[in-house]
């Protein structure tokens, strides 16, 4: 089937947030004691709040003040936001310019809150790219589940099989595919496992190959 619309996750695909969010974590966690703070955050990329705190009380209790860590992340990530702005991953207008000039509808399927979304896209000057937009705060359960996909195709009136979607992480990865819909990775913080490896459509180095990839594929 051919494909008509392509959906992007936005952190660590579209904009370099995911290096800000691991050195807020590192911080948090020295301020916290948790000497493996940045090795929750790979398991929480990709994930919305209502996930992130399931995985915060697995690990270190229920006890764990877990709503006070994560404000503390965002309010250290907000600083760097402020004071340096975030920057565009490798060939990200690029692509959307060879994208969109071959015809392809264009999405945004993110963990991160709706507020924050459309505040990073609209400050890196992208977001007039997408017809639609879906964040995590619209949905109960967000990556690794496939409810953000599912109602991002919604958004589109597509059906999965029209769609291809961009990730970076392993949940998001997984999120694609439990939606049916086939998934390019351009890897970010996270190497894929050879599970991840076998999931993925394809595996490209930066976004600027994608446009031909896609193009072989017709």
């Amino acid at each position: 089937m051919e494909t008509k619309a392509i959906i992007f996750d936005m952190d660590g695909v579209l904009l370099d947030t995911e290096s800000v969010c691991f050195e807020c974590w590192k911080r948090a966690g020295n301020e916290y004691g948790l000497p493996d703070a940045e090795e929750t955050y790979r398991l929480c990329v990709g994930t919305n709040i209502n996930d992130t705190m399931v995985i915060l009380h697995d690990r270190y209790g229920t006890k764990f003040d877990a709503q006070n860590f994560h404000a503390r992340t965002g309010e250290l990530f907000h600083v760097i936001e402020a004071e340096k702005g975030l920057s565009l991953m490798p060939q990200v207008r690029e692509c959307l310019d060879s994208l969109k000039a071959a015809g392809y509808r264009l999405a945004v399927a993110s963990s991160t809150r709706t507020s924050s979304v459309h505040r990073q896209l609209s400050a890196a000057g992208i977001i007039s790219y997408f017809e639609t937009i879906t964040c995590g705060d619209t949905v109960k359960h967000s990556k690794p589940a496939p409810d953000i996909y599912q109602k991002a195709c919604k958004s589109l009136s597509l059906s999965p099989a029209d769609c291809i979607a961009v990730e970076d992480s392993p949940n998001g990865v997984r999120a694609a595919v439990a939606a049916g819909i086939p998934c390019v990775l351009v890897p970010d913080q996270v190497q894929p496992t050879e599970e991840i490896r076998a999931l993925s459509t394809t595996v490209l180095s930066d976004l600027g190959k994608l446009a031909a990839f896609l193009a072989e594929k017709k």
